[in-house]
């Protein structure tokens, strides 16, 4: 009886580590997430860049310089680029948030917040980048 048991336990916890292998291999699987490329140029908080007030993104959010957000194209929060999605862009460092959202006109963009640096945002310009999320 005793053979049995532990022969039993044996292979439930060899069963439970197969069991939770594959589960993590799945997870680790379906949160590798999304790439694509997109056209990225950069925006500011100033008047002349916006409707409404400039420090206000489309949700809402308070934008302050320094913060890391990009807007995204309408058409990019249909592909899962919601408010508040982390955003790795390729060649620039740390994550960003998505915090607005741009006019309905554009398609497989995004906008980079450069606080009130115009300057930084006429430096960037428009370039290709590749997004993950």
């Amino acid at each position: 009886m005793r053979s049995t048991m532990r022969s039993f336990k044996r292979t439930f916890i060899l069963l439970l580590f197969v069991a939770l292998g594959s589960c993590s291999v799945a997870h680790s699987s379906s949160t590798s997430g999304h790439k694509l490329t997109v056209t990225a140029s950069a925006y500011n908080s100033v008047r002349s860049q916006t409707q409404g007030n400039p420090s206000i993104g489309a949700w809402g959010d308070r934008l302050k310089p320094g913060m890391k957000v990009i807007a995204v194209s309408r058409d990019l929060l249909k592909m899962g680029l919601k408010h508040n999605t982390k955003v790795k862009i390729e060649g620039l460092p740390g994550y960003y948030l998505v915090k607005d959202k741009m006019n309905k006109r554009w398609s497989r963009k995004i906008d980079i917040y450069m606080g009130t640096d115009i300057k930084a945002a006429r430096k960037w310009g428009k370039r290709k980048v590749t997004i993950s999320w």
